[in-house]
């Protein structure tokens, strides 16, 4: 039963986050509701209802067929325009931006949550006008159905207006990067509260621990580190797992290492926990923040687009995110009722801004407005205080890589900017 539970929980953490999620859940509804209106409406609470408020309630079958068949139609237009509208902000995300932030854009609820009001109230409208005959009297219409069906089209106009509003919003990079931003600053934010537990519990050396390999590929994208140390402390041992979350694990290859020999039913038990998927959220790994919002800097210094506004942009966030990093260590240990019985790989503060740095020196380094802005990050960086005095020499050595490597068209942008950086 635990491990049913425990495949079911991971199976809906990957299902909740696509497209087709809250659109399938409000069409069964939409048809569940249809059902119960069906049995109501034989038990005669239209013709209870006619008596009281003989205005609100459809009386011709002719005319409720009409008015069902008019909203089907145009539920359905507006379901193809809105689906067409999607599709084409991810088509503009990818080109313009980053074919990274896809999966973040497919999985927003209120686009879902929208497209499913749609199909709910389609599948609605339909099997209410299945139960409508031509020839049937006032006093035996589903006049409260048909009501609802109204009811429901007129919400769903309104939903489209607010999808229309907010497609608008999506699409406008400012907005989408202050969500990744907003995202990563709420999963940074939790590691370094979790980590307070383990301030002052060390982790033995795992150098001759017993290797084990998942029998499956993909993104390491989740794990549940409550239930592996509940498994760890039932069987009296530590784990390390040795790649970071976001690293695509190859099968056969070991990522985890284990301080006493497993046998197959714990190892399964262990990587059922885990979720090896081929997509990436930031919800499940703030790495990626850094990642996506690098690639946005940097799809806006290519020569196609050319907008260092959007790159400047991007770098605040970036400046805003490797501060609140700081305050991270990289150890990785994970505390279960005061006992250290995890340990994860990380990837490390100066491997962090190294990525990052790698990838806007190559495209920023002819701009000297984009290279100033970087300069204040750095210098910035090294102003504030940090779980580890070490992070600043990182920063340190990418501010004097940066300085080496610039390339600017006049020599007066060159010692501007250096004495930019030798003041600092």
């Amino acid at each position: 039963m635990k491990k049913i539970f425990l495949r079911f929980s991971t199976f809906f953490t990957i299902i909740k986050n696509k497209i087709a999620f809250y659109p399938a859940l409000m069409t069964l509804v939409g048809f569940a509701l249809a059902l119960v209106m069906i049995i109501w409406e034989k038990s005669g609470i239209s013709r209870y209802l006619i008596e009281f408020f003989p205005l609100m309630l459809i009386q011709d079958g002719d005319t409720a067929l009409n008015v069902l068949s008019a909203c089907i139609g145009g539920l359905i237009s507006m379901m193809v325009f809105s689906f067409s509208m999607v599709m084409l902000l991810l088509s503009q995300a990818s080109s313009n931006f980053s074919p990274r932030l896809l999966p973040g854009l497919i999985s927003n609820k209120r686009h879902q949550i929208i497209l499913g009001l749609y199909l709910a109230t389609i599948v609605y409208n339909i099997f209410t006008l299945f139960s409508i005959e031509p020839s049937q009297e006032k006093y035996t219409l589903p006049g409260l159905s048909v009501l609802l069906a109204v009811i429901f089209t007129i919400v769903c106009l309104s939903a489209f207006i607010f999808f229309i509003h907010n497609i608008s919003q999506s699409i406008q990079i400012n907005n989408i990067m202050d969500v990744i931003y907003h995202k990563a600053i709420d999963r940074l934010q939790s590691v370094i509260d979790s980590e307070k537990e383990t301030k002052a519990i060390s982790f033995p050396d795992t150098t001759d621990w017993v290797g084990y390999a998942p029998k499956e590929g993909g993104y390491f994208q989740n794990i549940s580190l409550d239930n592996i140390s509940k498994i760890c402390k039932e069987h009296n041992t530590k784990l390390y797992i040795t790649i970071p979350k976001g690293l695509f694990v190859l099968k056969r290859k070991h990522i985890l290492k284990s301080e006493k020999p497993l046998s197959d039913e714990v190892l399964e038990d262990i990587f059922s926990n885990m979720n090896f998927a081929r997509g990436e959220y930031i919800g499940d790994n703030y790495v990626l923040a850094f990642k996506q919002i690098t690639e946005i800097a940097v799809k806006a210094m290519s020569p196609g687009i050319n907008d260092p506004g959007t790159a400047i942009n991007a770098i605040d966030y970036l400046t805003e995110l490797f501060a609140l990093r700081m305050e991270k260590s990289d150890s990785g240990i994970i505390a279960f009722d005061g006992t250290a019985y995890i340990k994860l790989a990380v990837i490390h503060f100066d491997e962090l801004i190294y990525n990052s740095m790698a990838s806007l020196r190559t495209y920023c380094k002819h701009d000297p407005i984009v290279v100033q802005k970087l300069l204040w990050m750095l210098n910035y960086l090294m102003e504030i205080t940090c779980k580890n005095e070490t992070y600043k020499d990182s920063v340190k050595r990418e501010l004097k890589t940066l300085l080496d490597t610039m390339e600017f068209d006049t020599e007066a942008d060159e010692k501007k900017i250096k004495n930019l950086g030798l003041e600092s």
